[in-house]
């Protein structure tokens, strides 16, 4: 079988485990607060990617000096520190919103991290593509039909706060990218849990009253989104997006959204109104859309093109 094949399996399966993530989020409330919950699954999310990282390390050989290790153990500080902090400003919101938001509702909203990228990247100089201004265009509409209730009086506080969790989201992929060009991605990624697990716990310690019997009662949301969710899911994307165009990675992984949907109307028997389903349809058109870039259709296009077959 092809490596593009099982490239695109992955990134399938990748999807789908962050997809039924926002499950178990929704399922864990039912046991613990949203800050027992990331303190929870951060340190288990941290925890399961020691073997991966210790694996690595076992096969492949290291030659730098100790010069070399001392600066880039630095340089690991740094950006778990940094990705940590974006991390945890954006999880918390994002979890403490989905005491109130339903599963899939929360994973559509999620995913305008993917917009919001290219926006906060334009206030470091660089242009926006039309595809992404279209794009954001075809994204507020979406969410308008999504939350904005009339009867209500307009958008619920937890929908808005969902907004400014992917807003961090965004801000945590560019700090990754930063960092990453020159740090081991696993690695940062393993300290930044830890990082977001340090964070959690003077706040789950100041507004909740957590008991050990919560934590196990809440064992499947805990372990799926820790370590499922972190860890396993973590290693099918390296191996996906190492064999796949960008282009295709960025569509499949979209299928996050849809997944969180089908995953909270299945388990959790959540429903949404024709409106929001329109909604949706929007959100995820807009997400799509913002990825295509022409080079990247146009590599795409000649990989599968006639002539290559």
């Amino acid at each position: 079988m092809k490596k593009s094949i099982l490239s695109n399996f992955a990134l399938f399966l990748t999807a789908l485990i962050w997809g039924l993530s926002f499950v178990a989020q929704k399922a864990g409330m039912n046991y613990v607060g949203p800050f027992s919950f990331n303190f929870a699954r951060s340190i288990l999310g941290g925890l399961s990617l020691i073997p991966l990282i210790f694996i690595v390390k076992c096969i492949k050989e290291d030659t730098r000096t100790k010069e070399i290790k001392h600066k880039q153990h630095i340089e690991l500080a740094k950006a778990g520190i940094s990705c940590g902090v974006a991390l945890f400003t954006a999880i918390s919101i994002q979890q403490y919103s989905m005491t109130s938001v339903a599963a899939g509702k929360a994973g559509f909203i999620s995913a305008l991290y993917i917009i919001y990228v290219p926006l906060i990247s334009m206030f470091f100089g660089q242009k926006l593509a039309k595809n992404v201004k279209i794009s954001v265009g075809i994204a507020l509409i979406g969410l308008y039909l999504l939350c904005f209730k009339p009867s209500a009086g307009g958008f619920d506080f937890y929908d808005v706060l969902l907004l400014i969790s992917a807003f961090f989201y965004g801000v945590h992929i560019l700090v990754v990218n930063h960092f990453s060009k020159s740090i081991n991605a696993a690695k940062i990624s393993c300290l930044q849990f830890f990082v977001v697990g340090i964070l959690s716990l003077p706040l789950m310690l100041l507004f909740e009253t957590p008991h050990i019997s919560d934590f196990i009662a809440c064992k499947i949301p805990l372990l799926y989104a820790g370590i499922l969710t972190c860890g396993v899911a973590y290693t099918l994307q390296i191996f996906g997006q190492k064999y796949t165009q960008p282009v295709v990675a960025s569509l499949i992984l979209c299928l996050e959204s849809v997944f969180a949907v089908m995953g909270g109307s299945i388990i959790l028997h959540e429903t949404m109104s024709i409106k929001e389903i329109i909604g949706c349809i929007f959100m995820i058109f807009a997400v799509v859309l913002s990825q295509l870039r022409k080079k990247s259709v146009k590599k795409v296009s000649e990989q599968f093109s006639p002539s290559e077959e």
